[in-house]
């Protein structure tokens, strides 16, 4: 394909996505299919190049039928995924440049870029000015966590992990409520299950700090070694918002990391007057959000901080002789490759940068600030209802709600809205009741498909 070619296409690629995104509220937002029609509807590879036409047909004949579509206005799902138009720009520019930026000297933009938006986020975000020069954007909160994880382990040893790994005296601290990517985390990292202790919550579905407290003391006194403690801002489940500053306090006095995991939440801190969701982050070792759910970038791209860049570098360093250059000896650059677990990474940056220059920030925190509204607007309708009730107070864009005649009825309002097709909720437990989590976060959500999701739920079974 010659530049000519790629033009032509390109127009025709553009203006299938652009067609897609005009009529996307008009498809179902749950895919219909039945396991395995996808392959079934799929041809054998061609021996010879058969150009675009037939590809762009078959997006519409097996790929559009087979996906779910989370740009609906109607997704109320898990989290939202924003990959607004501008981000899909951005990444397109990515894929175009096709740079690898594992070392500052492969593309220095690469490493520029990402350094300047993530030091003007921390201000933005009225993050703690110790992540100035910590930024580094990962795939997803789950590689932060790891990396997390593994500075953690590090700095614990006094520098012996990188050479001697774990010693099985380790131990990391979540809520029941924390993301199970933190468990993941302790996993890959050697540790076990064995290692990761689960901390009670209170009735708000936070940590309970006095039983973090007990479990750290018991382990110390049994000769093991706390090595970090991850609290969350916004739980995935209910949108429960940890202690961080009475949590951080403990981890000071044990000198135990203190990871925060803000990866829906996170992006609400642009706006002031979410900022108090964020009390002693300041005092974290380690804080990551995702732009690619709630702050308008295309999947994948998670913002990670942390204050003691120099833990991680000294983890994850390894400097073979292939990948020396006079730049990374020089000590005036930052390599991106020692901050994450992949050698290889894509110009992410672009993506965000695009978002930002497009909206600007206060267009993002008219994003937010419009979907907490919303959810504002739906918790109201909620509490007034003879049939429904909150099963938590509402968190952000975040809805938990259940039918007061139990969990049978509440299962069948959420069966009977997904299988209708305009919108598509999932569900939680908290303590022990079935109950619906209305997410409220796809740009093109607007009051009414609020108000339709809501009637649809109240219909009579």
């Amino acid at each position: 394909m010659d530049p000519d070619e790629f033009r032509r296409i390109g127009h025709e690629v553009i203006d299938w996505i652009a067609d897609y995104r005009s009529r996307v509220e008009g498809l179902p937002v749950r895919s219909p299919v039945e396991p395995g029609w996808v392959r079934s509807q799929l041809a054998g590879l061609p021996e010879r190049g058969e150009g675009f036409d037939g590809l762009l047909a078959d997006l519409d004949r097996v790929v559009l039928p087979g996906t779910t579509h989370w740009q609906h206005p109607g997704f109320f799902a898990y989290f939202p995924a924003n990959a607004s138009l501008p981000s899909v720009l951005g990444d397109l520019l990515s894929s175009g440049l096709g740079v690898q930026g594992m070392l500052w000297s492969t593309s220095p933009a690469a490493t520029e870029v990402e350094q300047h938006l993530m030091d003007e986020l921390v201000g933005a975000m009225g993050l703690p000015s110790s992540f100035v020069g910590g930024g580094v954007i990962q795939d997803t909160a789950s590689s932060a966590a790891l990396v997390a994880t593994l500075a953690a382990l590090h700095r614990a040893s006094g520098g012996k992990w990188r050479q001697a790994g774990v010693d099985g005296a380790e131990t990391v601290y979540v809520s029941s409520q924390t993301h199970s990517s933190l468990e993941r985390a302790a996993r890959m990292a050697g540790l076990g299950e064995h290692a990761v202790r689960a901390i009670g919550v209170d009735s708000r579905l936070a940590l309970r700090v006095d039983e973090l407290a007990s479990h750290i003391r018991a382990d110390v006194e049994a000769g093991r070694r706390p090595v970090m403690v991850c609290a969350t801002v916004g739980t995935t489940g209910t949108g429960a918002v940890d202690p961080v500053r009475e949590i951080a306090a403990l981890c000071a006095e044990h000198g135990i990391w203190l990871h925060v995991d803000a990866a829906w939440a996170g992006p609400a801190a642009l706006c002031p007057e979410f900022r108090g969701l964020f009390d002693g982050v300041e005092l974290a070792d380690s804080f990551t959000a995702n732009a690619h759910k709630w702050m308008l970038t295309a999947f994948d791209l998670s913002l990670f901080w942390t204050a003691h860049p120099d833990v991680l570098v000294d983890a994850l360093t390894i400097l073979p002789e292939y990948l020396r250059n006079t730049a990374t000896e020089s000590g005036a650059v930052t390599d991106y490759r020692d901050w994450q677990i992949p050698l290889g990474r894509r110009f992410r940056a672009l993506k965000l940068w695009s978002v930002l220059r497009w909206y600007g920030l206060e267009g993002v925190r008219e994003h937010l600030r419009g979907h907490v509204e919303l959810a504002t607007l739906l918790e109201s309708w909620v509490e007034a209802s003879d049939d429904w009730e909150l099963v938590v107070p509402r968190s952000l864009s975040l809805v938990t709600l259940a039918h007061r005649d139990g969990d049978a009825a509440t299962r069948a309002a959420m069966d009977r809205v997904n299988a209708e097709g305009s919108a598509f909720v999932t569900h939680t437990v908290v303590h022990g009741r079935f109950a619906i989590r209305v997410a409220i976060g796809a740009e093109a959500t607007r009051e009414h498909h609020v108000r339709a999701l809501w009637d649809a739920l109240r219909v009579k079974g």
